[in-house]
């Protein structure tokens, strides 16, 4: 995993961190849930279709997560997001930038051994 993705999951991972130890009142480390979170956001990180060139997951145009775990990781992210900018300024502030930068395009799709190609029937 690059620099780059490797930073992404530190982030995650230190959002969750912030959740759960606030919410959850986890103090030695993460709760089940959350550890389970974890290890879904990373798996989903390491299969990105758009590989190096990935947006933020709130301007990526694939939802990858499964609808409940996107709506943890969404509550994770309201809740540690803004708390973010005071206990890890410099990551808040990176994850802000790369925010902005706009999604690229759809990756092409490969189909399926003896599926047509678009286009081609």
């Amino acid at each position: 995993m690059t620099a780059e993705r490797e930073r992404e999951c530190a982030t995650i991972e230190l959002m969750i961190g912030l959740f759960c130890r606030d919410q959850h009142a986890s103090r030695a480390g993460l709760c089940p849930a959350c550890v389970t979170l974890a290890g879904y956001a990373r798996q989903r990180l390491e299969k990105c279709p758009f590989q190096e060139d990935k947006p933020t997951c709130a301007q990526c145009p694939i939802h990858c997560y499964k609808p409940a775990c996107r709506e943890q990781i969404k509550e994770v992210m309201r809740y540690a997001g803004p708390r973010l900018l005071w206990r890890r300024p410099v990551q808040a502030i990176r994850h802000l930038l790369h925010d902005r930068r706009p999604p690229p395009p759809l990756p092409v799709r490969r189909g399926r051994p003896g599926t047509p190609e678009p286009g081609s029937g």
